[in-house]
């Protein structure tokens, strides 16, 4: 087993050479040892989906029939998204769920994400709720196992169930037919796309929504915008009022406006609080670090409460459960909300944008021009040698930039025009650098500075 596979958020690795049909049994039985010392004494409900792996059918069946040796009364949801597996957990009150899946990484990865239902709410499993003890427990076949074997049970139409639900709780009306253009990159997205076509009236136009594991179009990874380009062409071709791209597993999701402009998440965060908040004044929102300045404005205006959030979804999950906040945006396209438990839901943060385009009969550029206070540069990255301490590095920029200054996740400093933050990344060995602030002139003159800076502390960039 190799021990690199356990990561901050999730399990990830290259199949067969770290995650093959002999090892996942292991695995499996490793995180319902996990869930097993939370409910001890009885066979847990776990909720099991896969994506479209090429690796991911044979897998399945191996980690099922793991799942069941060890105890599990396992509600198999078949294929599906990683957001409809959080879903059925709280649809079905199942303990737990798994989602094997390797998210947008390209086609030779295999994975899994899994969560404890803690009544109202989901937690996640990371490096800081329990991922270290099931690394250890799978490298060292310690497995905790119930007194009888469980059994398999099917779980169909939870998608129709999903939709339904966030339709009737996002309530976006019907004053004209849209058009969207959406690519799911061949990915797990196209399955919710079509059942949001199949319950609310849009004309939709399909790009590369065969299900393939093996990608032929692009790696589903909408934060890489120059896989966009055919997408935003698309949108621009067919006049559309929206183009939608989900990444590999549906956990998030970047839109592109009508002029085939990609919209930045924070805006589409911003354009979600306001719909929140127009009816519960009041309620907290957590954003992600890296860029604060749009969404703070916009939340502070319709009368709401803002959390800043460190990086990464089983945090930020956490955090808007441990903060009763009511919605959380991430600046990589995850939306989470509090009636899924915390976790994401990328088909409730389709009908708010649809239900602004309705309700304002505006093309979504204008609507997202409102709330744009900020240029944000994007994020930069950079390669860092082994003799260099990050953290070292940090403290060096810390000293030279005299501002409002955070150390949640990396460094973070405000000024009254811009702030930047730089941080290590938890899935790679590189540093990212990302600012924003009033005008692009000074943020593309920070953005030199700071670049020039980090190359000058030995910092390479990468692309």
């Amino acid at each position: 087993m190799n021990p690199a596979i356990f990561k901050a958020y999730d399990i990830r690795g290259v199949y067969p050479k770290d995650i093959d049909e002999e090892n996942i049994g292991d695995i499996m039985k490793a995180i319902y040892s996990l869930f097993v010392e939370d409910l001890p004494n009885k066979n847990i409900n776990v909720v099991f989906g896969r994506d479209m792996r090429l690796s991911a059918p044979a897998l399945f069946e191996k980690a099922k029939q793991a799942l069941v040796e060890a105890g599990a009364m396992v509600f198999d949801i078949g294929l599906t998204s990683t957001p409809t597996m959080y879903y059925a957990v709280f649809k079905t009150r199942a303990d737990a769920g798994i989602q094997l899946t390797a998210s947008h990484n390209p086609k030779e990865y295999s994975g899994a994400k899994f969560l404890r239902r803690q009544g109202n709410r989901a937690l996640k499993v990371s490096k800081n709720t329990g991922m270290e003890e099931v690394k250890k427990r799978a490298i060292e076949k310690d497995f905790i196992t119930a007194a009888t074997p469980g059994k398999v049970i099917a779980k169909p139409d939870i998608l129709k169930e999903e939709v339904s639900d966030a339709l009737a709780a996002v309530s976006p009306p019907n004053k004209r037919r849209l058009k969207i253009v959406a690519d799911p990159a061949n990915g797990m997205g196209a399955l919710f796309l079509k059942e949001i076509a199949r319950q609310y009236p849009v004309d939709l136009v399909g790009m590369n929504f065969e299900l393939d594991g093996s990608f032929p179009a692009h790696q589903p990874d909408p934060l890489q915008f120059d896989l966009l380009k055919d997408l935003q062409q698309k949108v621009m071709a067919e006049k559309a009022d929206l183009g939608i791209a989900p990444d590999g597993d549906g956990d998030r999701v970047f839109f592109v406006d009508e002029k085939g402009q990609i919209i930045p998440a924070t805006m589409i965060t911003s354009l979600i609080s306001k719909e929140i908040l127009a009816k519960k004044s009041g309620a907290k929102i957590v954003v992600d670090i890296r860029y604060t300045i749009n969404a703070k404005n916009v939340i502070e205006k319709y009368g709401g409460l803002m959390s800043v959030c460190p990086v990464g979804h089983a945090l930020i999950t956490k955090q808007l459960n441990d903060e009763n906040a009511i919605f959380a945006g991430e600046s990589s396209g995850h939306f989470y909300f509090q009636e899924t438990g915390g976790a994401e839901s990328s088909i409730r943060a389709i009908f708010y944008v649809l239900k602004a385009i309705q309700e304002e009969n505006k093309p979504i550029s204008k609507i997202i021009g409102r709330f744009q206070t900020s240029i944000e540069s994007g994020e930069f990255n950079f390669i860092l040698p082994d003799a260099t301490d990050p953290k070292q590095l940090l403290e060096t920029v810390a000293k030279d930039y005299k501002g409002q200054i955070s150390w949640l996740d990396g460094l973070a400093i405000d000024f009254p025009d811009w702030r930047l933050n730089i941080r290590t990344s938890n899935t790679e060995p590189l540093l990212r650098l990302n600012i924003e602030g009033q005008t692009k002139e000074l943020v593309n003159g920070k953005l030199e500075q700071l670049r020039s800076k980090i190359i000058g502390l030995g910092g390479k960039p990468k692309g």
